[in-house]
Order: structure tokens, then sequence, then C-alpha cells
């Protein structure tokens, strides 16, 4: 339905056998098991959703098979996610921001405890270097070393701040019968537009999938994480809309179309 009022059914069509179903290449692997950053997009055991950082040394991630990853050192217990339900279809993103390289992962998590989470796969593919700012990203900390600073139903001044200076963010979406999924979004500081209880952004020209986009169509809810290099980390949830026709001043790349979303819950952690 996005793909047909975007006007890219064709050009959609020509990439869809990059997301059917299948599991990690060689090549995939080898990209995951030197990763020290990713993403997370699950439920918490309310059933509201998330999108929770994955920090570690390289080899934190390591593929078991084509079709299961594991995830030494969990959730931090700071973290919403902590302690998630097992069973349930999770949305994995890697990326390294010195190469600006991005796997995305789809699955279910199979064993979600404090020490560990592993994913069966159903759907591993790349997406391209587009948006991703090139950056040196420390190498993680493990789990258990991370604060919460902040939790209530609106953003503070200095959440507000570091979003406003954000390059990079992840978001999560969900689909009632596909699951959920993880993605990324980026842009020049300053493309993503924030209030204490509302946050917006432009869609920016990628490759017509519109895995997150078709994903908000059917289910409005959604996740947001900022992340910065020392470690502050702006958790969101809430309920997106997708807006076909924005008003706001148009960028080079600006499509016309946008998301906003507006915030239910946040979470702050430092570490």
């Amino acid at each position: 339905m996005v793909q047909q009022r975007a006007g890219v059914l064709e050009a959609a069509a020509r990439l869809e056998p990059m997301v059917r179903q299948g599991g990690l290449t060689p090549g995939a692997a080898a990209f995951v098991s030197g990763a020290t950053f990713g993403a997370l997009t699950a439920r918490d055991r309310t059933g509201r959703l998330w999108t929770a950082p994955l920090l570690g040394e390289p080899g934190f991630v390591t593929p078991e098979s084509a079709s299961a990853l594991r995830i030494r050192g969990g959730i931090a217990d700071a973290d919403p996610l902590f302690d998630l339900p097992s069973g349930q279809e999770v949305g994995v993103i890697v990326i390294d921001y010195a190469s600006r390289r991005r796997l995305r992962v789809n699955g279910q998590l199979d064993r979600g405890d404090e020490d560990e989470l592993r994913v069966s796969i159903a759907q591993a593919y790349g997406n391209c270097p587009q948006y991703i700012p090139r950056a040196q990203w420390r190498s993680g900390l493990p789990a258990p070393h991370r604060t919460r600073v902040h939790d209530g139903d609106s953003l503070r001044d200095s959440d507000i701040d570091q979003i406003r200076r954000a390059a990079t963010f992840i978001l999560g979406t969900t689909h009632p019968t596909a699951g959920n999924d993880a993605s990324h979004r980026g842009g020049p500081p300053g493309f993503v537009t924030v209030s204490p209880r509302t946050v917006r952004w432009p869609d920016y020209p990628g490759n017509n999938m519109f895995n997150s986009l078709g994903n908000l169509a059917v289910d409005p809810t959604a996740a947001l994480m900022f992340a910065t290099a020392t470690g502050r980390v702006v958790q969101i949830s809430g309920a997106a809309t997708v807006e076909w026709d924005r008003s706001a001043a148009r960028e080079p790349d600006d499509t016309g179309r946008g998301v906003a979303l507006t915030i239910d819950r946040v979470v702050v952690t430092t570490g």
C-alpha cells in the first residue's frame, strides 16, 4: 500500500528478493562477528514496544549457524527491555559506523535471559550506507554497566538537546503477523525536530521497500533509540503516523513524506 502511494511499485519489485526469507551469508556472519554496536526491537513484559542498545566487544554477537544468532551480555537491567519475554518476534540491526555498513535481522527470540539472547533468523539482509554518518564508535560496555537517569512520559531539555544534535537513530516498528523490525534513520544534525511530547523526521529516499512505513500504516506502535558515542541512550515508546504531505521547508533529499511520533514513555540511561 505504501509503495503504491509513493509511486515506486516497479522499483520495489526489482529489489524484493533482497528481503525474502533467508539466513546469514558467510560475509554477513563475518560482519556481525566483529560488531560492537547494535539494537534490538521487542516488547517488554507489559507489551510495550522498545528499541534497546546491544553493546559489547568484538565477538559479543556470534552466528551459531546461518539461521541462529547469539548475543552475549543480554540487556542491561536499567533498560526497559530487561527480562524481556522469549518466544516473541524481534528485529535486530547491527551497524559499523566507521565503515558505514549495516545488517538487519528479523526472527524469533528463543532465549532472552540476563546473560544471553538467542535469535532464530527468518530474514537477514544488508542495506546501503546512505545516511549512515561515518564515525568512530567506542567498543561497547557489558550490559550491567548502565544507569537509568530518567523514566517519564516526556523528554527533558537535555534529552531534547541530544536528539536535536543527532545524525543517527534506530527506529523500531511492528506488524501484527510479520513481527518486529529495527531500522536505521540518519541525516544531517537537526533533521529530527522534537518537543517534550513529539518527535518528527523526514523520510529520505531509500530502497523503496518501506519496511518501517509499511508497518506504521498497519500498526502505529513505534520505538526510537538515540545513542551517543559516550554511552547516553534516550529510548522512546509511542505511536507514529506517516505524514504524506509535510509543510516543512524542502531539503534536497526531502520526499515530502515524514513521520510524526507522539511520546508515551521515555527512558534515559548512561553507561
